[in-house]
């Protein structure tokens, strides 16, 4: 086959967007063009308070969150993630991770339209507690730094033999601890390229 001018190639592996979702995506990247990774206004604060969760072999699922100026701590979870379990989740460990990022300085909440963030009672749970929720295309996980950093810490995983979910839940707990505010920091800082990319490919998916 070499010897016809053929070669290998394996595909990239991305989200299926139709039509609409990609005229979403355009449309949300033209709008946040032009924002920038700090808004000045007397100080500066990051508006981009990011999460996300990520199953891990032995079914264990694990929640964090990430800014600018570093990682807050995660939260194991033991059962399907629903709306009641997630405002759990939001109450003891979002906003405890939001006061250590941000102290007194504004923010904005990420999250993806899984149905437990996007739950009417959930909507209730932030408009209640005064938290406002960045609006979010679907299927964008390239739009999203923290996808990345989930990527770091698998990596960093990778020779790690755990025998138990325990175990697994202390390796993952270690591996967390050694994210530092500057990879954080460079991966926010991705953010107006990200957008830029949705721009160019008109919202179809991007090379992150």
């Amino acid at each position: 086959m070499q010897d016809m001018g053929f070669s290998c190639r394996i595909p990239c592996v991305k989200p299926l967007l139709n039509n609409r979702q990609r005229q979403k995506r355009l449309a949300w990247a033209k709008d946040k063009k032009d924002w920038t990774t700090a808004e000045k206004r007397g100080e500066a604060h990051n508006p981009h308070c990011l999460r996300s969760s990520v199953k891990f072999p032995q079914s264990v699922m694990v929640w964090g969150a990430m800014s600018s100026a570093g990682v807050g701590p995660l939260c194991f979870l033991r059962s399907k993630v629903n709306a009641a379990v997630y405002q759990e989740v939001l109450e003891h460990f979002m906003l405890p991770a939001a006061d250590q990022l941000y102290g007194d300085a504004d923010f904005i909440f990420q999250q993806d339209l899984a149905p437990a963030h996007s739950a009417k009672a959930t909507s209730t749970w932030f408009k209640d507690h005064g938290v406002p929720v960045l609006n979010w295309p679907a299927n964008s996980p390239d739009l999203n730094p923290i996808e990345n950093l989930w990527g770091i810490v698998k990596r960093k995983m990778r020779y790690a033999r755990p025998k138990n979910a325990e175990e697994l839940k202390a390796t993952i707990r270690a591996t967390w601890a050694l994210i530092t505010p500057e990879q954080c920091h460079r991966l926010i800082d991705s953010m107006p390229r990200r957008i830029a990319a949705v721009i160019q490919a008109k919202g179809a998916p991007t090379k992150y």
